[in-house]
């Protein structure tokens, strides 16, 4: 009786054992699951030309996949340090893509770099790309160079959406600052970004 009742209870805690471990997977694919399918950021906005594009306009949709961490921005201070603006193209092209960009007249594109920042309103977006926008259906006065590339911010006013603005630089000769912020060196004339709409993603990652 006793053998008996001994291969019972082993049998009963080899069934608790794998539903346990059955559980523990189940969660762990469910977390998976959420995180492949968490919902991005999205920015809508209409690009409003300045100077010689005056009364043009386009829109413009940046989806933010999350942002940039400080690791990254030291890549791009050191890439900036040791090779210039040369070094900088390189360490862009090398990212992973953090969000995507998509353009009337081109099939959008892939941004390398996004920061969010606080302000006493809301908080300020700037994004960088790996390459230069190339749509001269838009934008005509061109003075490239291999690399200028395409960038812009946002600032997002939270107690007045209203009040949200933003520029976007089809083309720009980028650097950092001895903060290690991106400076953005016009090449042509920059495009004013209204009537912005923020779709916020999943909290904690965008």
């Amino acid at each position: 009786m006793s053998q008996i009742t001994n291969l019972a209870f082993r049998g009963h805690s080899l069934a608790i054992g794998s539903l346990t471990l059955i559980c523990l997977f189940s969660l762990g694919s469910s977390s998976a699951f959420s995180q492949e399918k968490s919902k991005p950021e999205t920015i809508e906005a209409t690009a409003r030309g300045t100077e010689t594009q005056v009364g043009e306009e386009f829109p413009v949709t940046l989806t933010i996949y999350e942002y940039s961490t400080q690791a990254d921005k030291q890549i791009l201070t050191e890439a900036f340090q040791n090779g210039k603006d040369q070094g900088l193209f390189n360490a862009l092209s090398k990212m992973k893509a953090v969000g995507h960009i998509a353009v009337t007249g081109t099939l959008g594109y892939d941004v390398s770099y996004i920061q969010e920042t606080s302000t006493p309103t809301g908080r300020k977006i700037r994004f960088v790309t790996n390459r230069l926008l190339r749509f001269g259906e838009v934008y005509r006065d061109s003075r490239s160079t291999s690399y200028n590339l395409t960038a812009g911010e946002i600032d997002i006013n939270d107690a007045d959406k209203s009040k949200s603005t933003g520029t976007f630089y089809p083309e720009a000769e980028l650097a950092i600052d001895k903060q290690g912020e991106l400076q953005y060196n016009l090449v042509g004339f920059p495009w004013q970004l209204v009537g912005i709409v923020d779709w916020k993603g999943t909290p904690g990652i965008n």
